[in-house]
């Protein structure tokens, strides 16, 4: 239950003085609902006011004058300006307002009066002007002229300065709070108190107050941190306070590893070991696997099927797309098979009497493994005894999703895999409420991808050399980019494209793009998996993340426009064959120091960790790694990259909290209980819990 001290800020913004009806929407559009969102509203930017003598104007900037008005200029035409000409001892100025303003102007400003008048200085050929003035006040009715003015989001209807009054009276509502903070670590970094960061933050007094670096925006970067912190341990501990079946290794997982054409690396050993532990501490385990395309993620999670199997329970292996679920099909089947594990696909394309058997068969438990998509959470799905779910690129599964497919038996184990490698500093702000395994190694004979940056101008020689490879037997992709925020143009981009290969390489050149059906999609992307088509040609809205051991070669269209992960992700498509692989990464020059450094990372090296963290530092606290859409916090204060350093601290903290306090009874677990509640991660949390 919130705490009372809390309900101002979680009031209407209509509680705020001048916001009725009309502005109402106009606020919330820019901050929020609640008086909290207006308060947390950042300026973007300030204005500095110099006060100055009229003959000091500097054009382009903003200034402020002590000036008599001495006569106005009317319009001749509805159209034009009216002009309002004002002086100092020093000089003339013109003032200048468009629309009708005319009479009012005349009736408060007369000519004789003197007036204090601010705003942006330009030059003309009329000679020095002010167009609308920001302020224009009487001196003996005086109005607050900042000299320093922090300019916020605003929309239309509702300017910077209007929105600024919004934000100073929601701050005036903001109480003294108990300090959450530890006061050792308050001291030593030097922070201020919570409502005394607030001030500073919305009242700056110059550029550098504006920096996420400084220390009243540390602390209320750290406080939105420890919060999320807080929330995802809190999580982690009720999970883990869930009883689960315990699993003991069995000796199945060993012989199917002695099938296997290769040993397991060392990561991929720590791996399952981490998931054995898991399954032996009797509590629901919820393991996020990540790891680069080809890392052998999915074997590990084989041997986890295998041990649950050797126990007599069930394990289901969701992926989002049919061909992805056919691929882990056939991995995995054919090795569980072997050995006598009964092994099933459920796709949305499979009907009648097939499927009614494979139903049966996972109601009855002789499927011990079903492998498919969303076809598996359905209604009429019904295991006989579930005890373990993996699901693959899981950021691409709503949380109802996962939770119907889990919901299926009790207590269920979870393995969340992900082929997207996370900044180390990422991990506990996306990661904080799951353990962790890290497949950081290659397997040993996968080929290096050779990669060069071609410019565009060399395109026809890039076509050539393919149209050779070809009828050598290769396959390639080529990924066309996102060339507008306009789908249809993206679509007719990569049709030009596709045409003009045909044209040069012959018919054997297929295109998958986001306007085709699941099916459709996945029939192209088989005909190119059995190697009935040279080419794919892709835009980037297409999961092309069938694996096609012949393909070796992967052209992405001006590569300056992707990620350096996203990069990284579409060239770990090829080479995962015996033969040698190339990437090209045509480019239209000249290249941006930032578009140079990221394709000279790419050149250097297949680190898909290294390349993560790269990707992180030339982003900044950006959009990284374009992990919004898998699911990176929303935060409001916290910068991922400014603050890195801060999350792995509040990660520390919020454990030991939850280990001492679970229940947050002490002085400083009641006053955590107010910052949760400020923050109210709980409501987001469901959106970001992979289990």
């Amino acid at each position: 239950m919130r705490p009372e001290i809390l309900f101002p800020l979680f009031a209407s913004i209509t509680s705020l003085k001048g916001v009725g009806p009309r502005v109402a929407p106009l606020l919330e559009r820019v901050a929020g609902p609640l008086v909290r969102d207006v308060l947390w509203l950042q300026p973007h930017s300030i204005i500095r006011r110099t006060p100055a003598a009229v003959a000091d104007a500097v054009d382009g900037q903003v200034m402020t004058f002590d000036v008599v008005i001495n006569d106005y200029q009317r319009p001749r035409v509805k159209t034009h300006p009216w002009r309002v000409r004002v002086a100092d001892a020093t000089g003339m100025l013109t003032l200048v307002f468009f629309g009708r303003f005319g009479d009012d102007l005349e009736k408060r400003h007369p000519v004789g009066a003197r007036r204090i008048v601010s705003g942006k200085v330009e030059e003309t050929q009329y000679g020095r002007q002010m167009v609308h003035p920001d302020y224009m006040a009487d001196p003996e009715r005086p109005v607050d002229i900042p000299e320093i003015e922090p300019v916020y989001p605003a929309t239309d209807g509702l300017p910077p300065r209007r929105v600024r009054q919004f934000v100073l009276d929601a701050l005036e509502k903001a109480p003294e709070l108990p300090e959450w903070q530890d006061p050792a670590w308050l001291a030593r970094e030097k922070l201020p108190a919570w409502r005394e960061a607030l001030v500073r933050l919305h009242g700056p007094t110059g550029e550098a107050d504006l920096s996420p670096l400084n220390r009243h925006r540390r602390r209320l970067a750290y406080d939105e941190l420890l919060a999320h912190q807080l929330a995802m341990a809190q999580r982690k501990a009720a999970r883990r306070r869930e009883p689960a079946a315990k699993i003991p290794a069995g000796p199945l997982s060993d012989r199917l590893r002695a099938d296997l054409p290769f040993a397991f690396t060392g990561a991929q050993e720590r791996a399952l070991a981490d998931i054995r532990g898991d399954f032996q501490a009797g509590e629901r385990m919820s393991r996020l696997v990540q790891g680069d395309v080809g890392s052998g993620k999915t074997v590990v999670a084989m041997c986890a099927m295998a041990d649950v199997a050797d126990a007599c329970g069930q394990s289901a292996l969701m992926a989002p797309t049919e061909i992805l679920a056919r691929q882990h099909y056939e991995t995995i089947s054919g090795p569980l098979a072997a050995h006598g594990v009964g092994v099933v696909l459920l796709t949305g394309r499979d009907k009648g009497a097939p499927r009614a058997e494979k139903l049966r068969a996972i109601t009855s438990g002789a499927a011990q493994v079903a492998v498919g998509t969303h076809a598996l959470f359905q209604d009429e799905v019904a295991f006989h005894r579930l005890q373990l779910v993996v699901i693959d690129e899981q950021h691409r599964f709503g949380v109802a999703e996962r939770q119907r497919l889990q919901a299926k038996g009790q207590a269920v184990h979870l393995i969340a895999m992900s082929a997207t490698p996370i900044p180390r500093t990422l991990e506990l702000t996306m990661y904080g409420d799951l353990d962790v395994s890290r497949i950081d190694e290659k397997p040993p004979g996968r080929t290096p991808v050779a990669t060069r940056a071609v410019p565009m101008p060399r395109l026809d020689e890039i076509v050539g050399r393919l149209k050779e490879a070809v009828a050598g037997g290769a396959q390639a992709f080529w990924i066309c980019p996102l060339v507008s925020e306009s789908e249809v143009s993206d679509l007719a981009a990569a049709e030009m494209r596709a045409i003009a290969l045909r044209n040069a390489i012959g018919p054997g050149v297929g295109l998958v793009h986001g306007k085709l059906s699941g099916a459709e999609k996945d029939a192209v992307m088989a005909d190119f998996a059995d190697n009935r088509l040279s080419v794919l040609v892709a835009t980037t809205v297409v999961e092309v993340g069938v694996n096609v051991p012949n393909a070796t070669i992967m052209v992405i269209e001006q590569a300056e426009r992707f990620g350096l992960a996203q990069l990284h992700q579409l060239r770990g498509r090829v080479g995962r064959g015996a033969r040698e692989s190339a990437c090209v990464l045509l480019y239209d020059p000249p290249l941006s120091e930032t578009a140079q450094q990221r394709l000279d990372i790419l050149r250097r090296t297949d680190d898909g960790f290294v390349i993560a963290e790269k990707d992180l530092e030339l982003r900044g606290g950006g959009d990284a790694l374009g992990l919004r859409q898998s699911g990176l916090p929303d935060y409001v204060f916290a910068d991922p990259f400014a603050h890195r350093d801060l999350i792995a601290v509040a990660g520390d903290d919020a454990r030991l909290i939850v280990n001492r306090d679970p229940d947050l009874t002490s002085e400083r677990g009641k006053a955590l209980q107010v910052l949760s509640e400020l923050f109210d991660w709980k409501a987001g949390l469901a959106l970001r819990d992979a289990g």
